[in-house]
């Protein structure tokens, strides 16, 4: 049972429960364009937000804003969700609301830096001046040696105090032609080559039987072992482990 905790102007004790079959039929009806059965979709599931708000309440924030936040995490899944896939809506969008409090929370709030910290960094700055009065390098092995501590201790106070650099930041311009900061850095992540692979892999995907997807997505979606899905589906475990096989050897076909 909820405590009473008042976020954003809600009662989260007074929060709905939404059963499977309620939030199946409200899913199916809001993307119907249903807007009634939209926002009881989202008030029946702010449950969900708030056990995953509880995670984050020993980081300092206002529990308000990493709440609102979530809820845009919920928001952005019930946009995205395909029922199509047969995955529960919860395993789809936690991840996204986790992604979401944890976005605002790196970019909304500063670093707190200990006062410690930044006493060693401004005693590490006065060391370095005095190093290049004497006309001497002021490197971090010789500050650390003048200061007697260790030099990891000199890098983590220095980049402590550093100012955060915007990807947008010149680090060249010359004749009008400004390069900024972004365009030095690559993203594997988002590269041509894995975007290719992301599409030759639904593409694989889509060829497999309803059986044979369903399987995978239990398996590697929702991580269940071949014996529960076997309980699910309604087929042995043996079964489960061919098909499951069957359906990896046919998409290492289609991409290879």
């Amino acid at each position: 049972m909820l405590q009473r905790v008042e976020i954003c102007g809600v009662d989260t004790a007074g929060l709905p429960k939404l059963t499977a079959k309620e939030n199946e039929e409200l899913m199916a009806a809001l993307k119907r364009g249903d807007e009634a059965a939209r926002e009881k979709f989202i008030v029946g599931n702010m449950r969900l937000v708030l056990s995953l708000v509880k995670r984050f309440w020993a980081k300092n924030a206002n529990a308000d804003d990493v709440f609102q936040a979530g809820c845009v995490g919920l928001i952005k899944a019930i946009d995205h969700f395909d029922t199509s896939f047969q995955v529960k809506f919860s395993t789809y969008a936690v991840p996204m609301i986790l992604g979401e409090i944890k976005r605002y929370l790196r970019d909304g709030n500063s670093l707190r830096v200990s006062r410690s910290i930044r006493d060693t960094a401004y005693r590490i700055l006065k060391v370095r001046e005095k190093l290049e009065e004497r006309d001497e390098e002021a490197t971090i092995e010789r500050i650390a040696e003048e200061m007697q501590v260790r030099e990891r201790e000199v890098v983590y106070a220095l980049d402590a105090i550093s100012d955060p650099v915007s990807l947008y930041d010149p680090v060249y311009n010359k004749s009008g032609d400004t390069l900024q900061l972004m365009d030095q850095i690559f993203d594997e992540t988002q590269s041509d080559e894995i975007w290719t692979e992301r599409v030759a892999l639904r593409e694989a995907m889509e060829k497999l039987d309803e059986r044979e997807k369903r399987i995978l997505l239990l398996r590697y979606y929702e991580g269940k072992t071949q014996t529960e899905i076997s309980a699910e589906v309604g087929i042995s475990q043996a079964q489960v482990s061919r098909l499951e096989k069957n359906a990896l050897g046919s998409i290492r076909a289609e991409i290879s």
